[in-house]
């Protein structure tokens, strides 16, 4: 697999505070990667040091192949957009005026492409409305904006739902979107609503204290949370080759214990059993959320 980023065992410190301990993190190109944690768990940190704007206190981390110590990273973070804890928006300014502003920072030789960046993220009608009279969604697809400017082809995005109501949120999700299924951008997108990321994300990697406990696709994370009957027997030998022989899907997880994936008739099923000596002890229905396998996976600690 192909990765626009690569970190491993990223560590960085504040004081007495470890924000990164150990981070090793993958993101493949063209994923969308939902970057999960709650708020102080290392998410912004972790951007930061990407970005450029800090530097780690040990590891390290590869970005289009080049690591952070390369001479040439620069290269590398030319193709990276980047909204980070908040739009740099010039408030006093226009939609146009202020990526006009962004295209003069970067050099860039002509205004080109200003126009198709503004009806990418619905603004392009916004005329001479400033920035400050903007709702929170547009300062935010505006922000968004900003950091396409440049044409890249990887957008970071730190925590870009927060404080949107369910309409602004729904636009968010549509623009990341068709971000990266028309124009091929790979994107990280920190957050701490894991509910609102299951809507798009494709890839996730759950942080806690500074440390990667988990990366997992959106299907091994659909599978995990799928609903199930979990069955407890006194033989899930006897047990599988009775599901098999049915042709039910399930997953063995102890000697006594299996999560059935299908609905099935329970006398047919205890009747089978029995003949292969196998007794049930107890059938029940579980039906896990993605907000309670975060929190069993994180242990429900509290960040410091």
């Amino acid at each position: 697999m192909d990765y626009v980023l690569k970190t491993n065992a990223l560590s960085k410190s504040y004081k007495e505070f470890k924000a990164l301990n150990g981070l090793s993190m993958n993101v493949p190109k063209g994923a969308i990667y939902g970057f999960v944690g709650k708020n102080g768990a290392g998410k912004t940190t972790l951007i930061r040091l990407i970005c450029g704007l800090q530097e780690p206190a040990s590891g390290e981390y590869t970005l289009y192949g080049r690591k952070n110590t390369d001479r040439e990273i620069a290269k590398s973070r030319r193709r990276m957009g980047a909204v980070v804890e908040s739009p740099s928006v010039y408030l006093d300014m226009t939609a146009e005026d202020n990526l006009k502003q962004q295209y003069l920072i970067l050099g860039l030789p002509s205004f080109d492409g200003l126009a198709d960046i503004l009806k990418l993220v619905g603004l392009e009608h916004t005329g001479k409305k400033k920035a400050k009279n903007f709702s929170l969604g547009m300062r935010q697809r505006l922000g968004i904006a900003i950091a396409l400017v440049g044409d890249p082809d990887f957008l970071v995005l730190d925590e870009p739902a927060n404080g949107l109501d369910p309409q602004g949120m729904v636009e968010m999700r549509e623009l990341i979107l068709k971000l990266n299924r028309e124009r091929q951008i790979t994107v990280l997108i920190s957050s701490h609503m894991l509910d609102e990321l299951s809507k798009f994300a494709t890839h996730y990697g759950f942080i806690e204290n500074g440390t990667i406990v988990k990366e997992l696709s959106a299907e091994e994370l659909n599978t995990a949370c799928r609903k199930c009957v979990r069955m407890e027997v006194s033989d899930t030998k006897a047990l599988a080759r009775v599901l098999d022989w049915m042709e039910i899907d399930y997953k063995i997880l102890t000697n006594t214990t299996a999560d059935v994936y299908e609905n099935v008739n329970v006398s047919r099923l205890a009747a089978a059993l029995a003949k292969e000596g196998c007794e049930v002890i107890s059938m029940k229905d579980r039906d896990e959320s993605l907000e309670s396998y975060y929190i069993n996976l994180v242990g429900g600690g509290r960040n410091e």
